[in-house]
């Protein structure tokens, strides 16, 4: 176990002799034997280890156990500890964010801090190991298969990613388990790792069970070679991207501020394949957004749909950015901000509606048919609204008297009372921006939104609403 760990350290390059390793350590098997193994190799390879727990306070006394069995496991072992308790379930209310969702991302947060932190107390990089493994990774593709993701999905869970390294990733549950037995190590059990609520619940318990007894044994290790070459084809492919960006693309002229647009040559993008249209234009909304997290195959596909259609027509897109097609150039530019648009959706009638909007911030909004398997976007500013459910033309503004929302079951809840159990301050109440329908709040924008209008397996067209610009709360 040992060697085989060591081995895909050195393979994947995770990190070298004398670094700093920030370990997450939940308390369950996979983590204690991730502080296990880098113990072993500690003196080796001149490693520096910290052990941290977080505590997400869902769990109660179990919770509670499992930070008490950290601190001593690390106490046992001579490496440093700290820890820290995160509010899980506020971030739920506030987000709309799953209970799943809302944990990894307070979880990576906080120990991105305390590496940081870590840092600027020794002037060295710090790595954050955590324990992923193999059957982690399996799950993770099934998961991403079954609700419609891109090749980059399927390509599974990176080794490295930023500073956070998986040591584990080449190893299986079966190993790890293995392992800890023959050492003798105890550890903590997770209970809502055998809830069937959880997606991934019922991935490892049921249908990869029934993959290797009923379809071959081997299954999980086939997934993990696809999900291999799936990586290595998704990486070539933004290679092959950027190479003809570079050769049909438009060049922006140096300057200080951020590109404001970048451009492509129609006729050209037209001659390739589908795929590279579609991975051209990704790299060109990352070059004008920085990032790609909220970019669906809904949004490229709108885009790439310009190519085809006559000049003039536009799509609009996250991180206020607008896609426009010309005669001879696809163009994708960012909106100057505090610009005002007028946006469009399809009305009742057939026509097309004006969607309102005060002066901050910028609301972005696309119509699409909502299919079986659809992923619904987990953002805190790009939400989906059953479209039917709403009754009269959309608003971006502040509060209003009479102002409501829904509550699951069908009760309605005051915009201000819901603000005075949030504990929102007065002075500020004024100042949060309200996606209304009339006097429906379909979204307490960073918030909640209503239950009224939430995407259902009864949905047939989705209205996506993407908020930017403004303050990062909404406000």
């Amino acid at each position: 176990m040992r060697k085989q760990t060591e081995d895909f350290i050195r393979k994947q390059a995770l990190f070298e002799p004398g670094s700093q390793i920030l370990v997450a350590v939940s308390g369950g098997a996979d983590s204690v034997c991730l502080l296990y193994l880098l113990c072993q190799i500690r003196e080796e390879w001149d490693l520096e280890l910290r052990g941290f727990h977080i505590h997400h306070g869902l769990r109660g006394q179990e919770a509670d156990r499992d930070e008490r069995f950290a601190a001593n496991l690390c106490k046992s072992l001579q490496v440093p500890y700290g820890f820290r308790h995160v509010d899980v379930k506020t971030l739920v209310q506030e987000t709309g964010l799953s209970c799943e969702e809302a944990a990894r991302n307070l979880r990576y947060q906080v120990l991105e801090e305390e590496a940081k932190k870590w840092e600027m107390e020794s002037g060295r990089p710090v790595k954050i190991a955590v324990a992923h493994h193999g059957d982690d990774n399996a799950e993770t593709i099934l998961h991403n298969l079954f609700r419609g993701s891109g090749l980059k999905g399927l390509g599974g869970i990176p080794p490295i990613r930023g500073r956070i390294i998986r040591p584990l990733l080449g190893t299986g549950r079966k190993e790890i388990l293995n392992y800890i037995e023959e050492e003798g190590v105890s550890y903590c059990q997770d209970s809502t790792n055998q809830l069937e609520a959880y997606t991934r619940n019922r991935l490892r318990h049921n249908i990869i069970p029934l993959i290797c007894s009923q379809v071959n044994e081997r299954g999980l290790e086939h997934i993990l070679q696809a999900a291999k070459r799936i990586s290595q084809a998704d990486v070539y492919l933004e290679g092959q991207a950027d190479l003809w960006l570079k050769q049909y693309g438009v060049a922006e002229p140096k300057q200080e501020e951020p590109s404001q647009r970048a451009g492509a040559d129609k006729h050209m993008l037209l001659k390739e394949p589908v795929i590279i249209q579609t991975y051209v234009i990704r790299q060109m909304i990352r070059k004008l957004s920085g990032s790609g997290k909220d970019i669906t195959s809904i949004h490229v596909e709108s885009v790439r749909e310009l190519l085809e259609k006559q000049p003039g027509k536009q799509a609009d897109l996250p991180y206020n950015l607008t896609a426009r097609g010309t005669y001879d150039y696809l163009w994708i530019e960012r909106r100057k901000y505090g610009e005002l648009r007028q946006n469009k959706v399809f009305g009742k009638a057939g026509g097309e509606a004006n969607i309102k909007k005060s002066q901050a911030p910028n609301a972005e909004f696309q119509l699409f048919s909502y299919e079986k398997g659809m992923e619904i976007p987990q953002n805190r500013y790009t939400k989906w609204f059953d479209y039917d459910t709403i009754k009269d033309t959309l608003s971006v503004r502040t509060r209003q008297a009479g102002d409501y929302f829904i509550l699951p079951g069908g009760g309605r809840k005051t915009i201000k009372s819901y603000f005075i159990d949030e504990k929102v301050p007065a002075s500020q109440r004024d100042s949060v921006y309200l996606l209304a329908d009339g006097g429906h709040i379909l979204w307490i924008i960073g918030m909640r939104i209503s239950e009224g209008c939430k995407v259902t397996a009864k949905t047939k067209k989705i209205l996506q609403v993407h908020i930017s610009g403004g303050n990062e709360d909404g406000r």
